[in-house]
């Protein structure tokens, strides 16, 4: 049982013990952890702790570390696709860019969308000022579709299943936004005065890798950061384990 003693979760920290025991799925192709909130996937130039660094471990026999098949923010946790070689990886390339996998995230954000279900299709670009960057809607800028639908509404605040049908940086959280339902603890695009960790991951993966195979579905737990948020909202993770199935 969750204990629901604040609607505030504490900031996740950066991955502590082996990344091994994050390991969703494994075979001889791919590899799906569950990437912790809090690090970045791979260096970045304020160097700090990074995924990347750490793929050796995952070798499990083969002569080289995997690599990454895609990203995730650095605040973002859930479901990360990992290539074991250069085969998987043309592969794995070949389905993320022809948008053939199928991603399913959850967020928890302020406010509640006008309707339950729907798609946002607004363009995205990247606005570079001196002080940094963001992403921002302009019609001129690269396609972006995003259907969502609402799972639980209360106290001000609404779960709702994201599933991104384009790729782009930051879509999901510019997506909220232009909703009027910015992610909870999103200091870019929602209050810069938050004191969350940001309420967003990947909570599923579904990869056609196999020609003539059932698709694998691979499901990522919840963040610990998210459960209190999550149990408000109507969540109960006693029934829902999960776990690594084929569709």
């Amino acid at each position: 049982m969750i204990e629901l003693q604040s609607q505030f979760a504490p900031r996740p920290n950066p991955i502590r013990g082996s990344l091994a025991d994050r390991i969703l799925y494994r075979d001889g192709l791919i590899l799906v952890i569950d990437k912790p909130a809090g690090i970045a996937v791979h260096p970045g130039p304020g160097g700090g702790p990074d995924l990347e660094s750490s793929f050796d471990a995952l070798r499990f026999g083969l002569p080289h570390p995997p690599h990454l098949a895609h990203r995730l923010d650095r605040d973002t946790s859930g479901c990360l696709v990992l290539g074991r070689h250069p085969k998987a990886l043309r592969r794995l390339g070949a389905l993320f860019s022809g948008g053939l996998v199928e991603k399913v995230y959850w967020a928890v954000v302020e406010g509640e969308p006008p309707e339950d279900a729907g798609r946002i299709e607004s363009a995205l670009k990247k606005l570079t000022r001196g002080s940094g960057w963001r992403m921002v809607v302009d019609p001129a800028g690269q396609r972006a579709v995003t259907d969502y639908r609402l799972l639980g509404a209360d106290r001000g605040r609404t779960w709702l299943e994201l599933r991104p049908r384009t790729g782009r940086t930051h879509q999901l959280r510019v997506h909220c936004a232009t909703l009027g339902c910015p992610v909870v603890g999103d200091l870019t695009y929602g209050n810069p005065q938050s004191g969350e960790a940001l309420q967003l991951y990947a909570r599923s993966v579904t990869l056609p890798i196999y020609p003539g195979r059932p698709s694998l579905e691979i499901t990522a737990p919840a963040p610990p950061h998210m459960l209190v948020a999550l149990a408000l909202l109507g969540y109960d993770p006693a029934s829902d384990p999960p776990e690594a199935t084929t569709v």
